[in-house]
């Protein structure tokens, strides 16, 4: 699909979504009333045998409850599923709203944010406008700083990126299941690590285990079918109807009392997460069926987990989902009284409680950082499948630095972005020259950015793109820190050195890659100095890296430098983004070799100097 297929498949998706659900709340409003007029009767009828007797009215009073708790179950599932669609109208609007250019609604993960990265700062990743704001789909903190390590720290792995494609690619197909994944984070986003401490602290929980004692059970069945077994006789009055009520009675003041310690210490440990692991259960049981939809070698290499018992995991948190929904229902004290009274409902929970915790607890770790994986593969996905425009990377196996680009743009610009080819050799040097405005920037952070999204196995914006795996290293945007009296020009020395401590082979920059090559990135370097002490340091500065396992793309304003390649054209090499001045500056924004001859600082500043003139006529 282009473009304006997506844009009318998403509206006509939020137009069905709220048809659907308007219908739904039409009726709620019918169980509600129903819920009433049940309650009502249940009420009524207990009045009637305490004035007149009978056990017609006690079972009239029974089924009257029986159908409260049935129709208010109805009622609930039926809340549900407006709930459900609620939250997956909210995705398409969402994304209704990234084709607008409105990004707001999704985290721009500015806590990411690294002025010290290697290239991040730099390549707007984090923050405001940035790349993980567009791509950012992540319904759980695992899955966002899951996306967030992606874009930081890049595989030099072919086989895991060509697969991690392959799955991206895959994902994207699978719409339905996208959206439905997606929209578990709507109304609040899950925080994995409290899930991770909740669960911490269930394993560090010390409970009685006779709850699992076969003793117990058969305590509790025994209990059960005696209450039944005096009830039956109550109605046909073997024995009175007092002796029922009494009996049940007691039977609920004992086993509430007796399970009271371990549903509060249940409750305490999950309960503020309630509503949270509910969510993350369903993105189980999600994340499950697409993976199932993948292949086994898919599976292996993205997914740190035991591809083969998938239906264990199912059971395992559809089991959890079941008794966090029984804690919930237990806020219903007429349904828990009877529950309680004639099922033992309390201590049946606490027995599933236990058997769950020691059958599972010890393998929810692995899951989870499976759910976060897939919470980042299904952003991934989703960006690849809003820009049809883009294309896809072929990542090649080399020693070396290979960048071969044909039609490339920044992801940013849109549409009526310009189109270049480029190609970088490796330990070659690129200096670009051009007029302010003219496109020198965005066309750095054009060929960063899409390594990184190639990198990432994403869809990349040129018409073809073949690069390698290496380290990437970028001087773009230094600022001062006077707090630290750290000055703008010390600030670019230290970025400087930054590099050239990352070239030693265990250094962490790069992970411990640093026998990898480099392509550095540089937008004016030293400009916190002197035109001629620029220079001079620029020249210094490149010559040294030329001996060095690096390649490099050097923007700058000072033509002088661009002599280099007159003096090595086998490693220096020039080209510009030229302009046009007439009347206006006309920017093609198109790279092409050779030094800028225009520059359009003086022509502005004469027009705005022009605007002064008026004070001469006056």
């Amino acid at each position: 699909m282009n473009k304006i297929e997506i844009v009318e498949y998403y509206s006509k998706r939020k137009t069905e979504l709220s048809t659907e659900i308007g219908l739904l709340k039409r009726k709620n409003r019918l169980f509600v009333v129903s819920e009433l007029l049940s309650f009502i009767g249940a009420i009524a009828a207990v009045a009637a045998y305490t004035v007149y007797g009978g056990m017609i009215w006690l079972l009239t009073a029974a089924l009257q409850l029986v159908a409260y708790i049935v129709i208010r179950q109805a009622d609930g599932r039926n809340g549900s599923r407006i709930e459900t669609l609620t939250d997956l109208k909210r995705v398409y609007e969402k994304e209704l709203s990234y084709y607008a250019g409105d990004y707001s609604c999704f985290a721009d993960g500015s806590e990411y944010a690294d002025p010290k990265h290697p290239f991040t700062y730099d390549m707007d990743i984090f923050g405001r406008q940035s790349l993980f704001q567009r791509i950012n789909r992540t319904v759980s903190s695992g899955g966002a700083d899951r996306l967030a390590e992606c874009l930081s720290n890049l595989s030099c792995d072919k086989d895991f990126i060509d697969c991690r494609r392959e799955v991206i690619d895959r994902l994207a197909e699978m719409e339905a299941e996208r959206a439905a994944f997606m929209a578990q984070g709507q109304r609040q986003k899950i925080e994995t690590r409290q899930i991770q401490e909740a669960l911490e602290g269930v394993a560090e929980m010390s409970m009685s285990r006779f709850p699992l004692s076969p003793l117990s059970l058969v305590l509790a069945v025994t209990a059960i079918v005696a209450l039944l077994t005096v009830v039956v006789l109550a109605f046909f009055g073997v024995v009175s109807g007092t002796m029922a009520m009494m009996w049940a009675t007691m039977q609920l003041f004992v086993v509430m009392m007796l399970c009271l310690k371990s549903i509060k210490m249940i409750s305490k440990s999950v309960n503020n997460l309630h509503k949270q692991m509910k969510q993350y259960v369903e993105l189980i049981r999600l994340t499950r069926e697409m993976v199932d939809k993948l292949t086994s070698q898919q599976v292996d290499k993205l997914f740190a987990t035991n591809t083969h018992d998938s239906s264990n995991k199912l059971h395992a948190f559809d089991e959890l989902r079941s008794i966090l929904d029984a804690l919930d229902r237990r806020g219903n004290v007429l349904g828990l009284m009877f529950t309680n009274m004639f099922l033992l409902s309390d201590y049946f929970l606490v027995r599933r409680f236990i058997k769950w915790k020691e059958r599972y607890l010890d393998k929810v770790g692995e899951w989870i950082d499976e759910v976060s994986t897939m919470d980042a593969l299904v952003s991934m996905a989703t960006f690849a499948y809003n820009e049809p425009r883009s294309g896809r990377a072929e990542i090649v196996e080399s020693d070396e630095v290979v960048y071969e680009a044909k039609g490339l743009y920044h992801p940013f610009v849109g549409d009526k972005a310009v189109r270049n080819d480029f190609n970088i050799a490796d330990n070659n040097y690129y200096i670009i020259t051009g007029a302010n405005m003219a496109g020198k920037s965005t066309f750095l952070r054009s060929i960063g950015i899409n390594y990184i999204l190639a990198q990432n196995g994403m869809p990349v914006f040129a018409d073809s793109l073949r690069v390698s795996s290496y380290n990437l290293f970028t001087s773009m945007r230094t600022s001062d820190d006077l707090s630290s009296g750290i000055s703008y020009f010390n600030a670019e020395l230290l970025r400087l050195k930054q590099l050239i401590d990352s070239l030693k082979p265990s250094h962490p920059t790069f992970g411990g890659t640093g026998e990898r090559p480099t392509l550095m990135i540089l937008d004016e370097i030293l400009k916190g100095t002197n035109s001629l002490d620029k220079l001079n340091g620029s020249r210094m500065f490149l010559e040294a890296m030329s001996a060095q396992p690096v390649s490099g793309i050097i923007a700058t304003h000072d033509l002088e430098l661009s002599k280099m390649a007159d003096e090595r054209p086998d490693r220096f090499h020039n080209y510009c983004f030229e302009i046009e001045l007439s009347d206006n500056i006309i920017y093609t924004y198109k790279i092409t070799p050779g030094v800028a001859h225009n520059q359009n600082a003086t022509f502005l500043l004469k027009n705005i100097i022009r605007s002064l003139e008026w004070r001469d006529t006056m």
